[in-house]
């Protein structure tokens, strides 16, 4: 038997600073993480050859294959299809078959039919051949009791006589085979339909087989689905736009008051009401726009209640409306959809009821669409895998293909602890546009090897792939999860395709990092292959010039409030949607991709924000930092040629802008041998991670509302007074610098309004008589004029504007 093929890592050790694992390459850009958090290329052969430096070296023996970004996995396959002419068991003349497949330690099971001496199972057992302990393969047919199981017949194979199948030969024809009893000889009735056959995860059997690695050692009661590799699509979502404009003829209970009359309008779980209006007449006018989230297939009605409310508290209902949203029209752009008039049927009326075509009855009216115009945020826009607009006629088509090799993990953290070890059983989830991917549950391994490849078409290069890592709850000690377990979160990967370059593979470890209430931790790592293929270039570059979203967004924008609202929605109509499926991606999977919680206050996050803030603004004040170089001549040399060159741009200012581009391509030019030559990864430093109090921590994983003691949440709060009252004050200052300039001309200070007056006469003549350029030249020379004839006052401008009066002594 061949051993399984390894992974190979070419070696490229790096020169001075910290030691790292022979094997891989640590970039000079990540040295500002610890060495342990880097992100490390690797040269591992793969299905299309050995990747060095990001190309693939292949080799002429090695056929071409379709899963060339995954390492090629021996697999034995079993192809169980049906028994023929099986003897009667018990003294009742009954049979109840079912077959159990055996291979060392590892044992795979068909369901049982009852009564039947002709079964069919069609179903196929995966075993890897790297984890092959026997010799022998044993395929048994037994017959189900309630006692004890009995022995029908077998069938044994020789592994080394067992032919290779490569893709794409067509499938392995099944053979009958004659059963056997256990002492080999062949019995007088009873055969099986098998296939045997050795492949890779390439074959088509492979996705939906039963598998060794994924088998639970501890409960065979795991449903087989529920450990499957899957593909899943997110329903199609939809914004509901309901313009509530009236109400006519509307029936008051009571006649002797005047009402309060408001609409609650409700879809599912989200609920809108207007504003109350005092009506003086039995109409009621609002006029007001509501936005909802709602899923194809549109099973949910839109629901509206006119409501009047009576006392604190409570309300009384004076009609119901009732829409199919199924039946509502659909616009793609912001034409004026036609409104509608709806009678209101009586409150104890139930959807399933016809509403009775009475003489008279109150109305609304409304205007009711399904705006296919936006694109329905479900995720943070700075990582969003997806930018198109619901309506598919203003898809635009693909302009690439992306493909994701998801390896292996490394060095994993336990989970879970099982015969007295830690262990885990981990799956990968990768999210990209509208389809999500679920490997298969690796079951008790700290080191899985998945190796599946994955393909998305690719509309955007301003879209972000991720990949997360979870363990499944379903398999514990004694079996599947009551219901309160959830799948732990073991690390992310986020992929932007804009960093990507075109035919490139992409071959790095990635760290897992997640942040626990007692601190960041690394939980291993996640080995992946990435490739971004071009269709077209054209296409793609012409996409840097168009709107990020669909012109909806402009034409009709919606607020940023609306918008979290929205996406709250969103993200939990797409967990209840995909928590149906099978198997399921449970809620907490959904709400960690989408990165749900995002928008909630972090005080780690809030540092790290103001630290990127100060980064951007560096380089002004670098520029700032080397013009003052320049006034005080550190550098006489570099000082006179600033004179000579500023005097030139003036005199020659045709040359200034020309000169400032050029100058803007050189630096490109020059930094494109310091390019980075691998994707951005989760940086701990400029997360502030590594650094956060575990205060701070604890505060971020606090529950809204918070769940904390009062003496702690007081403690936060004066805290968040002291960080609010420094930002207070520097808004205070800039509005009073504003306010200054204002006051020039305001005579709000007589005198100064005065002087600012005559100076601006001076400057008047001056600048009519003296050239501009002169000018200008005369105030650079004396803005960076020697040390020798400045003094350390401010200058009179300075002076001048800091006495103007501000609006700060009228506040209170």
């Amino acid at each position: 038997m061949q051993s399984h093929q390894t992974m190979q890592y070419g070696v490229d050790e790096m020169r001075g600073g910290p030691q790292v694992p022979p094997g891989v390459r640590m970039y000079p850009g990540s040295s500002s993480q610890p060495t342990d958090f880097m992100l490390k290329e690797t040269s591992p052969v793969l299905g299309g050859g050995q990747v060095v430096g990001g190309v693939v070296k292949r080799s002429e023996k090695k056929k071409s294959s379709v899963y060339d970004l995954v390492e090629p996995m021996q697999f034995l396959f079993v192809r169980v299809v049906k028994a023929a002419e099986l003897p009667w068991m018990d003294t009742t003349g009954s049979l109840d078959p079912y077959v159990e497949v055996r291979l060392g330690n590892y044992k795979g099971f068909t369901r049982h039919f009852e009564k039947t001496k002709n079964p069919e199972w069609n179903t196929v057992f995966t075993f890897s051949k790297d984890r092959l302990q026997a010799s022998v393969l044993e395929v048994v047919v037994m017959d189900k009791d309630l006692i004890k199981d009995d022995f029908v017949g077998i069938v044994r194979f020789d592994l080394n006589e067992i032919p290779t199948r490569v893709p794409p030969d067509s499938p392995l024809a099944p053979e009958w085979y004659r059963l056997e009893d256990e002492k080999g000889e062949k019995v007088k009735k009873g055969e099986l339909m098998l296939a045997v056959w050795m492949g890779t995860q390439a074959d088509e059997a492979f996705s939906d087989a039963w598998h060794s690695d994924t088998a639970s050692p501890v409960d065979g009661s795991i449903p087989l689905a529920h450990i499957r590799s899957k593909v899943y699509h997110s329903p199609r979502l939809w914004y509901v736009r309901v313009n509530v404009i009236e109400a006519q003829d509307l029936v008051l209970y009571e006649r002797n008051r005047l009402p309060n009359v408001h609409v609650k309008v409700q879809i599912g779980s989200q609920v809108w009401r207007t504003k109350a209006v005092q009506a003086q007449t039995a109409n009621a006018w609002w006029n007001e726009d509501m936005m909802f989230v709602a899923a194809e297939p549109f099973d949910d009605h839109l629901v509206l209640l006119v409501e009047d409310r009576v006392g604190p508290n409570k309300e009384e209902i004076l009609g119901k409306v009732f829409v199919p949203l199924a039946t509502v029209e659909r616009r793609a752009d912001d034409r004026i959809i036609h409104s509608k008039w709806f009678n209101l049927q009586k409150p104890n009326t139930t959807e399933v009821e016809e509403p009775k075509k009475d003489k008279f009855s109150s109305r609304v009216h409304l205007r009711i669409c399904l705006d296919g115009g936006y694109h329905v945020l479900d995720e943070s826009t700075h990582y969003s895998s997806d930018l198109r607009p619901t309506a598919k006629q203003l898809w635009k088509p693909p302009i690439g293909v992306l493909e994701l090799g998801i390896l292996n993990a490394d060095a994993l953290t336990p989970m879970k602890t099982r015969n007295n070890r830690g262990t885990s059983d981990t799956y990968c989830v990768a999210k990209y546009g509208l389809k999500w991917v679920r490997t298969r549950t690796i079951t008790d391994n700290l080191n899985p090897k998945y190796n599946e490849q994955y393909t998305w078409e690719v509309f955007d290069p301003s879209t972000v792939l991720t990949i997360g890592v979870f363990d499944n709850s379903l398999i514990g000690e004694k079996g599947p999860a009551n219901g309160t377990n959830k799948d732990v979160k073991i690390g992310k990967v986020r992929i932007r395709i804009s960093t990507l370059e075109t035919g490139r593979v992409y071959t790095h470890s990635y760290p897992l990092l997640v942040l626990h209430p007692s601190g960041l931790k690394k939980m291993g790592e996640l080995h992946l292959a990435i490739r971004f293929s071009c269709t077209s270039m054209l296409n793609m570059m012409s996409l840097y010039s168009r709107p990020l979203l669909p012109k909806m967004h402009y034409i009709r924008p919606l607020s940023v409030a609306q918008l979290d609202t929205l996406r709250y929605h969103a993200v939990n109509i797409l967990a209840a949607r995909l928590s149906r499926a099978e198997p399921p991606l449970r809620k907490e999977v959904v709400e960690y991709m989408t990165d749900a919680d995002s928008h909630l206050w972090s005080m780690r996050r809030s540092k790290a924000n103001f630290l990127r803030l100060m980064s951007v603004f560096n380089g002004i004040f670098s520029v700032g930092k080397w013009f003052g170089e320049i006034c005080v001549w550190k550098n006489p040399i570099t000082t006179v040629l600033v004179h000579i060159l500023f005097s030139m741009l003036i005199f020659v200012p045709e040359l200034i802008l020309p000169t400032l581009f050029l100058y803007m391509f050189l630096i490109g030019a020059w930094n494109h041998r310091f390019r980075a030559k691998y994707p951005p990864h989760m940086n701990i430093r400029l997360s502030c991670a590594d650094s956060a109090l575990p205060d701070e921590i604890d505060e971020e994983f606090d529950t809204f509302p918070s769940g904390r003691s009062f003496d702690l949440v007081r403690m936060r709060y004066d805290r968040l007074r002291s960080v609010a009252g420094r930002i207070q004050t520097v808004v205070g200052d800039v509005a009073s610098q504003g306010e200054r300039i204002q006051a020039v001309l305001s005579w709000r200070d007589p005198r100064a309004t005065v002087i600012f007056m005559a100076f601006c006469v001076v400057a008047a003549v001056v600048l009519y008589v003296v050239p501009l350029q002169l000018l200008i030249v005369a105030a650079g020379m004396y803005g960076m004029r020697h040390p020798k004839f400045r003094h350390r006052l401010p200058p009179v401008p300075v002076n001048f504007f800091r006495r103007l009066p501000a609006r700060t002594d009228s506040m209170l």
